[in-house]
């Protein structure tokens, strides 16, 4: 305990850091005031009773959880960041595809990311038109939520402005975060819509399970999430280290290093370099069924048996297809961002090597070999991690609490949280103080895939 009551003096003591931190938590409180504020119009009362019968993990219930709420409740900011965050995987996946965006990427340095910046706001905006219409469409079929004896064009107009005005606002607040304040704006927005809903989930699981008498089942969950959590972590962070070693050159009798080379240099194989990613894609190809099996009520009035399993996220049908998808896109995504080749050009130039192995195309064979290797135990985790609130809803979890207890909520928390640490133990290091943990360094997501550094 004096060892953190010391860490966070320390903290404190540093008025840069103390800045982004007040600044950071400023701009959070603005964004959850927002969350607050209620579309012209709509009954906020009315639209959360009608979304209280939908399922906990369906398309809608997942939005609202990344909203903190405000999609439920026809707020100004009912879309969140969430067309922003389409618009970047749209930008990033182009930049695989496209050889103009694969320029701006790697090519173009600074010049290039702006003008990235201004393609993906620019599609923000066109992918909040879109989303932001169909929001309304769906506050006009709820009923009650919207006030009948307004002008339906003027509704339209007015909120669509206000909404696609909310999600730009939104988006501005995310890069003022990123710009002036501490950790990544954009993910620390969602990590605080995804807390918002904790609180009463974790309460309405205690009292569920108090009222029925049930202490230790109560108390297993909290064990089993925290064990969770920390396999989880350990993951994230995980990395499979390959020593590398400098040639030598002969300066005058004796053998010295290259200047750069070094005994401890490694290179970093991260065991989750896709991240959060996998989900993400397997979770848009899983609401394809709900579609399908619309189009065929409307069309025939019935549904098959298994359009109706893919429906429901706790039957094994769906989470077995989940599963699945994810190993798929974790080897996918994983491909896309980990090039070997440019590594083992980068080792040729700088005149090393990784020992017994070969240089040139030998090197690219054993870090495409290893990559490939170690990505497996990742998929796999990362698709046990997706599943888990359906196993935790089977044992007998609150269906809002066992939401946390995986999914993309959880990657997306213990991803977020580690970041902000390690920007936070960052400024500590500089400063001469010690780190947030006693041995090594925390490491967060912002290097994916491969990385050269020195040996912790």
């Amino acid at each position: 305990m004096n060892k953190f009551i010391e860490t966070l003096r320390n903290i404190w003591s540093i008025k840069e850091l103390k800045d982004k931190i007040l600044f950071t938590l400023v701009i959070l409180a603005v964004f959850r005031l927002g969350s607050y504020i209620v579309l012209p119009g709509v009954n906020a009362i009315a639209l959360e009773a009608a979304s209280s019968g939908r399922k906990a993990n369906d398309l809608l219930q997942l939005i609202n959880t990344f909203t903190g709420g405000a999609f439920n409740q026809g707020s100004i900011f009912a879309l969140g960041i969430m067309p922003y965050i389409t618009a970047s995987i749209i930008v990033q996946l182009l930049g695989f595809a496209v050889p103009y965006f694969q320029r701006l990427q790697q090519k173009e340095g600074e010049s290039g990311r702006k003008r990235i910046n201004q393609i993906t706001r620019f599609l923000t905006l066109l992918i909040t038109l879109v989303q932001g219409s169909g929001y309304l469409l769906m506050l006009k079929t709820t009923p009650g939520a919207v006030d009948t004896s307004i002008n339906p064009g003027i509704f339209w107009f007015s909120n669509m402005i206000i909404i696609a005005t909310g999600t730009i606002f939104a988006m501005w607040l995310g890069e003022k975060i990123t710009d002036r304040g501490i950790g990544n704006g954009i993910s620390l927005l969602i990590m605080v819509g995804i807390i918002a809903r904790l609180p009463q989930a974790i309460v309405a699981e205690i009292l569920g399970q108090i009222s029925n008498n049930r202490w230790i089942p109560l108390i297993l969950e909290f064990i089993v999430w925290f064990f969770v959590i920390i396999a989880t972590i350990l993951v994230v962070q995980g990395v499979r280290k390959i020593p590398i070693q400098a040639a030598k050159r002969m300066v005058g009798r004796a053998a010295g290093d290259v200047a750069g080379g070094s005994a401890n240099d490694f290179i970093n194989l991260k065991l989750s370099a896709a991240g959060v990613m996998p989900i993400i894609f397997a979770q848009a190809i899983m609401f394809l069924p709900l579609t399908a099996a619309q189009w065929a009520t409307s069309s025939s009035g019935t549904q098959s048996d298994l359009l109706l399993a893919l429906n429901d996220p706790m039957s094994l049908a769906y989470n077995a297809v989940f599963f699945i998808l994810i190993v798929i896109f974790t080897y996918v995504y994983t491909a896309l961002i980990v090039n070997p080749q440019q590594y083992a050009e980068y080792l040729k130039r700088m005149n090393s090597f990784i020992p017994g192995i070969k240089p040139g195309q030998d090197t690219q064979d054993y870090i495409d070999a290893l990559t490939t290797r170690i990505t497996l135990p990742g998929a796999i985790f990362i698709g046990m991690v997706a599943i888990l609130p359906a196993i935790a809803a089977f044992a007998g979890v609150n269906t809002a609490f066992a939401y946390f207890f995986g999914g993309t909520s959880l990657l997306i928390l213990v991803g977020v949280v580690l970041d902000t640490l390690q920007q936070i133990e960052s400024y500590l290091l500089m400063r001469k103080y010690d780190g947030l943990v006693k041995s090594g360094r925390i490491q967060g997501r912002g290097n994916q895939g491969i990385t050269i550094g020195a040996g912790m």
